[in-house]
């Protein structure tokens, strides 16, 4: 019932968009699955409901803020305003004709996005949850889970059991609270942004890029002797073949968190396009053919992208495990043992 109710909402929205496209033309599937999917400095939930953010700059040192409300004018057109205009998601400084000025290299922006308001969401979310939980335990010590308890006990031993411990091994402890974090946050952003009017956050590349690049800074400093030298000096291999092998082996170590980020960003952002498109439909065919078909087809992927949301989460924490078991693995002490085994 509640993901129905989630489908009616987000077409209504499009219904709504599509209504304004209509008063200034034909609709346009491409500006609108742009305006769902990019950043904005507004934060649209419905046809009439809009929270305008704050807008933070810093012009040559000197800080100026305002609300986004202010670069629209009673038609909802953009506007200048303080010398900055707002284009194609950018702010930009404005000449003495209004015109925006493209290499003003004088101009900080740090206002407070769409994607950035959600992000605050989220680590609210977080934040109720885990310590709701942890106040709990902290209540009823060495008794059975109730409510929330019930529920995320099950998927933290999960973690901590077949992804810590099964790829870290007996150093899995330190790691717990990375990976424990990477999974709810990119978990609960993602059911977050399927919600209506929710914001794209994990399929903005800028985020998943700082988690690939967080993922490799511990991957990097947790890399023990073996680590490195399996690098350097990879066991087996002649000493001819060091000048190929190093830039190789040095080259596989930002490949592997380039791949999380893309891999999250992509993920997200397809499901995203692929259900906008299919609603798309119906105002494109304007057909009571196509209108049914549209919709089973926009419901069937909703639902998808909530299995999608959990494994991209899983499969981002799976994988920094695996590299951090790699960076923290005795591997002199493991092929001892498993010559050992042999015998």
């Amino acid at each position: 019932m509640k993901k129905l109710l989630v489908l009616l909402f987000s077409f209504l929205t499009i219904t709504a968009y599509a209504a304004e496209s209509a008063e200034g033309g034909e609709f346009r599937p491409g500006d609108m699955i742009t305006h769902h999917i990019a950043d904005d400095y507004t934060w649209h939930f419905a046809d009439g409901v809009v929270l305008y953010l704050p807008v933070i700059l810093v012009d040559n040192g000197e800080v100026v803020s305002f609300s986004s409300s202010n670069f629209y004018n009673e038609a909802h057109e953009v506007v200048p305003y303080k010398g900055y205009v707002m284009e194609h998601g950018h702010i930009y400084k404005t000449n003495a004709a209004g015109e925006p000025i493209a290499d003003y290299a004088g101009l900080y922006d740090l206002s407070i996005t769409k994607n950035v308001a959600s992000m605050f969401v989220s680590v609210a979310l977080l934040f109720f949850v885990f310590f709701g939980i942890a106040a709990s335990y902290k209540k009823n010590p060495g008794k059975a889970p109730r409510g929330m308890q019930s529920f995320f006990e099950p998927i933290i031993i999960f973690i901590r059991d077949e992804i810590a411990k099964a790829n870290i091994g007996p150093k899995y402890e330190r790691y717990m609270p990375y990976l424990l974090t990477i999974f709810f946050f990119i978990w609960f952003n993602n059911l977050l942004g399927l919600m209506p009017g929710g914001a794209n956050l994990t399929g903005n590349i800028a985020v998943t890029l700082v988690l690939a690049l967080m993922t490799l800074l511990i991957t990097v400093f947790s890399g023990n002797k073996s680590y490195w030298g399996h690098i350097f000096a990879t066991p087996g291999v002649p000493k001819w073949l060091a000048p190929i092998m190093i830039p190789v082996e040095l080259i596989g170590i930002f490949t592997k968190p380039f791949s999380l980020m893309v891999r999250l960003f992509a993920n997200i952002t397809a499901g995203h396009i692929i259900i906008l498109s299919l609603f798309s439909l119906i105002f494109i065919f304007q057909s009571i053919a196509v209108g049914p078909l549209s919709v089973a087809f926009a419901t069937f992927m909703n639902f998808l992208e909530l299995f999608v949301a959990l494994l991209q989460a899983y499969i981002f924490t799976l994988l920094s495990a695996m590299y951090f078991g790699g960076a923290v693995e005795e591997h002199e002490h493991h092929d001892e043992h498993a010559h050992a085994e042999a015998h």
